[in-house]
C-alpha cells in the first residue's frame, strides 16, 4: 500500500509533466493564433508555465525524486500529435481559446488536488507553490472567459462569416 509521501511525490510529478505538456501545447496555440493581443497573452502564460515546471521540478528534488520519464514522454507525444492539428485547423481563434480554457481548468484541478495532498503530508512549501500557481492559472482562465465574444467574432471572421 502506498504511503502519503509517495502519493505526494506522484502528484508533484504529474503536475510537473502537465506543465511540460502545456508548454508544448502553448507553442502550437501561439503558432496558430493570429490576434497580436492573444499571442502576447499566450506568450506571457508560456513564461509562467515554464516557471511552474521549474517550481514542480524543485519540489520533486526537495523530496529526493526525479521527474518520471514515462510521464514526460507521454506528454511530449500528446503535444507533438496535437501541434500539426493546431496549425491546420480553421477557426483558429475560437478553437485556440477553447483549448486554452480547457487546459487552464485541467491545471487548476491538478493544483487543487496537489495542494490538498501537500497539506495532508505537511509539505507547506508545495502547498504555497500551488496557491501561487493557482492564482496565475485562474487569471489566464479569467482572461479567456472575459473575451469569449471577441474569440467568437474572430472565429466567425476567419470562416468568412460577416459579423
Amino acid at each position: 500500500m502506498a504511503d502519503l509521501q509517495s502519493q505526494l511525490i506522484k502528484h508533484i510529478d504529474e503536475a510537473h509533466a502537465l506543465e511540460q505538456t502545456v508548454a508544448r501545447m502553448l507553442d502550437g496555440l501561439i503558432a496558430s493564433a493570429d490576434d497580436p493581443e492573444v499571442i502576447d497573452r499566450l506568450e506571457h502564460h508560456k513564461l509562467e508555465t515554464q516557471q511552474h515546471e521549474s517550481t514542480m521540478r524543485r519540489r520533486l528534488e526537495a523530496h529526493g525524486a526525479q521527474p518520471s520519464m514515462v510521464r514526460q514522454a507521454a506528454g511530449m507525444l500528446e503535444a507533438m500529435l496535437k501541434m500539426p492539428l493546431d496549425l491546420m485547423r480553421g477557426e483558429k481563434s475560437g478553437r485556440t481559446a477553447r483549448d486554452a480554457y480547457t487546459t487552464e481548468h485541467l491545471e487548476i484541478a491538478s493544483y487543487e488536488l496537489l495542494r490538498r495532498v501537500a497539506d495532508r503530508a505537511g509539505d507547506e512549501e508545495t502547498s504555497v507553490a500551488c496557491r501561487d500557481i493557482l492564482e496565475q492559472e485562474r487569471a489566464m482562465a479569467t482572461y479567456i472567459e472575459e473575451n469569449w465574444d471577441r474569440f467568437a467574432e474572430l472565429s466567425l471572421r476567419e470562416q468568412g462569416v460577416p459579423v
